[in-house]
Order: structure tokens, then C-alpha cells, then sequence
């Protein structure tokens, strides 16, 4: 069975502004999805309008993936994502994640911690803002 990778899922969401956001999600993460980032969870419709929101603020950025392990159903990988906003500021946060797979492969469920590198304290909440 084939799995999605957390570097394609975040290049569908946030890189590749062309993409519809509903298709970029459909291709990565099942109907029940759920992801807890920092200590608060989400359903899939939350996690839609983080993104929502993610687009509106970012203007390009990349992801590298230093560690990455996949165990049946279990995903889990350390990334580091670099984005810079509209606004012409530039966030470094680093990412540590845990994960499982549905029956096809897509994210069923995430959970994540998040370390800011780099950013203003105003975009500590990044990861979870909406």
C-alpha cells in the first residue's frame, strides 16, 4: 500500500496555492481525520480552516524532512518547515509528529508538537492559527 508523506501533504496545502484547498485535502487525509497540534485537537473541518487561514498569510515557503519512520499504519517524522508571509516576514518552526494511517493510505490522525526557530512572538501560534 502506498502512503502519503507529510512533505507532499504540506506542498499540496500551503505550496501549490493553484490547488483547491478541499482536493489538497481529500488527497491526503481521510474523512475522519483528526490532528492535535500543541496540545489541542481538531476535527477535519477545523483543520480545513486552519489551513484556510494559512493560505491567506503565506506567500511561499518549503518543508525538509530530517527523520522520517513508517511502521504499518504508523508514521511519525521530525521536519522543518520554512515559510515566508505576505508580509514579507519569515517563520522557521520545527516539527516533531505522529501519525496513522487509513486503510488507503491518507493521514487519519496527527499529532503534533511544534518548536518556533525562528519568527516573531506573534507567530509562535502559527501552527494552530486560524
Amino acid at each position: 500500500m502506498s502512503h502519503t508523506t507529510i512533505a507532499a501533504a504540506l506542498d499540496d496545502l500551503l505550496f501549490t496555492p493553484g490547488l483547491d484547498l478541499r482536493e489538497a485535502v481529500d488527497r491526503h487525509f481521510a474523512p475522519d481525520y483528526r490532528q492535535r497540534t500543541d496540545g489541542t485537537w481538531d476535527e477535519r473541518d477545523g483543520f480545513i480552516a486552519h489551513i484556510a487561514h494559512l493560505r491567506t498569510v503565506i506567500a511561499e515557503g518549503s518543508i525538509e524532512v530530517h527523520e522520517e519512520l513508517t511502521d504499518g499504519r504508523l508514521y511519525a517524522d521530525r521536519h522543518t518547515v520554512d515559510v515566508v508571509k505576505k508580509d514579507g516576514s519569515a517563520v522557521r518552526t520545527e516539527v516533531y509528529l505522529f501519525g496513522e494511517f487509513a486503510a488507503d493510505g491518507r493521514f487519519r490522525r496527527i499529532e503534533e508538537t511544534t518548536l518556533m526557530l525562528s519568527g516573531s512572538e506573534t507567530d509562535r501560534n502559527l501552527g494552530s492559527a486560524r
